[in-house]
């Protein structure tokens, strides 16, 4: 299919995972795809938390292909599952940094120059650590939680533009950030308890978050605006726990 056809975008964090697999996607819809990252393996090197960078990275894609219509601000970092009291607030203010200064860049710089082509789509990669506690480290949750609430505020700071934000809430997803987790699980011989507490009851993977941004970043998307989607199998639609019980003894 070329439900991206004739569509340019960007991607950040493409070196891997649901950055990755996006590219993918995006490029066999028909799309032409920046992919940048900080390290190696895209097609830019850059800092999704740098202004310098961020700026760089539109205006370079613009001058390369005359324009964008879609920027997926998908890089991100995790921070760990350090307590408030032993994080610092250099710690917090480098997640800030790159997961919600990120997709903050994002908006300012792709916002007019998607507007300037008659409007498009900016995705920001959210979590359901920012729906509530326990899916993440308080600062992870916090800066997700904000990248929720800032999607909220472009989508109306861009009122008539044509220019449409939204923010994806992935569960757990095998990816490089939740790497040591899944090693862990198999190395303990556990893997089956990954993602127990949705009723899915599996984690999910990353072409499975490339097929939301695909459409949001979509025509099919076209009044879908200011919102949050949650994919995470199910995980955040009660409180997880990890006591079952059966309802039949209520």
């Amino acid at each position: 299919m070329d439900r991206l056809a004739g569509k340019v975008a960007i991607v950040t964090g493409a070196a891997s995972g649901i950055g990755k697999a996006t590219v993918e996607l995006f490029r066999s819809e028909g799309a032409t795809v920046v992919g940048a990252d900080v390290g190696d393996g895209a097609d830019f090197r850059a800092d999704a938390g740098s202004e310098d960078a961020v700026r760089k990275l539109v205006e370079e894609t613009v001058a390369a292909h005359s324009g964008l219509d879609i920027f997926f601000a998908n890089a991100g970092i995790s921070g760990g599952f350090a307590t408030i009291a032993e994080q610092t607030a250099a710690d917090w203010a480098e997640i800030l940094r790159v997961n919600l200064i990120g997709p903050f860049l994002a908006i300012k710089y792709a916002g007019p120059v998607i507007a300037a082509r008659g409007g498009g789509s900016i995705i920001c990669t959210a979590s359901v650590a920012g729906l509530r506690s326990g899916a993440g480290g308080a600062a992870y949750s916090a800066s997700k939680a904000g990248v929720i609430n800032l999607v909220q505020n472009a989508a109306q700071q861009l009122s008539g533009s044509g220019v449409r934000v939204n923010a994806i809430c992935p569960g757990l997803i095998e990816t490089g950030m939740t790497k040591p987790l899944y090693e862990l699980a198999r190395a303990t011989g556990r893997e089956e308890r990954l993602g127990e507490l949705n009723p899915l009851q599996r984690g999910g993977e990353p072409q499975e978050i490339a097929r939301a941004a695909l459409y949001l970043a979509s025509d099919e998307a076209s009044y879908v605006n200011g919102a949050a989607l949650v994919v995470d199998g199910g995980l955040s639609s009660s409180h997880p726990t990890a006591n079952r019980f059966d309802l039949r003894m209520l």
